[in-house]
């Protein structure tokens, strides 16, 4: 019974934060300021710009992102990965995609982190500053589904430019929304750049989980982990959206430092 209520929180939480994002009361001055969710700034309804296609613009003009690293060095520091467990819309999505009734399959992070911050790397960071292009914020499927498909559906000019590019997104986006319904948040998981940003601060941030010493080491926490963690051997992992699912094991705390 807790771990229903508790979810249901969640989730109500999430669904207020994803229309506080994209209710538009804060645009257009709104967009200058990045939040750490992942939420594309060219949304119709977006209130807010995304952390990484700033990021991306700045690298693009060769210039040092000061104050889009500051927000999400602050962010990290006082909260790690909470906004992806509680806030950010796209992980939302994905949850709720993962609601489908179907077999689910229980992936292991032993590649993940190998594999987002080669994408953070090569795709948001290297490629984007000798090509002059944000090739993330093209590819990306948050993008895809938040502005591109909108953008389309609201302005029929911009149809005659749909192009090869465009069927990329599409595709990338539906293998995005297929893999969501058997695997807990792949994107977040093997891709986020955000993600693979406020990881860092996991371990540090003054928003922290502790396992207690009574705690069995019975194993129960991993299978009610979105992310496939066991808790009890590491709380602060990388990979953990501080969702607290662990919690209802009751031998997993939250602990301000």
């Amino acid at each position: 019974m807790k771990r229903r209520r508790f979810f249901s929180l969640r989730s109500l939480w999430q669904t207020i934060s994803l229309i506080v994002v994209n209710s538009y009361f804060l645009a257009p001055w709104g967009k200058y300021i990045p939040v750490p969710v992942f939420n594309c700034y060219s949304c119709p309804l977006a209130n807010f710009a995304c952390p990484i296609g700033t990021l991306q613009h700045f690298i693009v003009l060769h210039k040092f992102p000061f104050f889009t690293l500051g927000v999400l060095f602050l962010a990290g520091i006082l909260l790690g990965r909470f906004f992806c467990g509680w806030i950010c819309p796209f992980g939302f999505i994905q949850d709720l995609l993962y609601k489908i009734p179907t077999k689910k399959l229980a992936i292991e992070n032993k590649f993940a982190t190998f594999i987002r911050w080669s994408i953070f790397i090569i795709l948001v960071i290297i490629i984007p500053y000798i090509t002059l292009e944000p090739w993330f914020c093209k590819l990306c499927p948050a993008g895809t589904l938040e502005a591109g498909i909108p953008q389309i559906l609201l302005h029929p000019p911009l149809r005659s430019l749909i192009g090869f590019l465009f069927g990329i997104k599409i595709l990338i986006l539906i293998g995005f929304i297929i893999s969501s319904i058997f695997i807990s948040r792949p994107f977040c998981r093997f891709v986020c750049p955000l993600g693979t940003i406020l990881s860092v601060f996991n371990k540090i941030s003054f928003y922290h989980l502790e396992v207690k010493p009574t705690c069995p080491e019975c194993s129960l926490c991993k299978p009610k982990c979105p992310i496939n963690i066991e808790v009890y051997k590491d709380p602060n992992s990388p990979h953990c959206i501080r969702c607290h699912e662990c919690f209802s094991c009751g031998q997993v705390k939250l602990k301000i430092r």
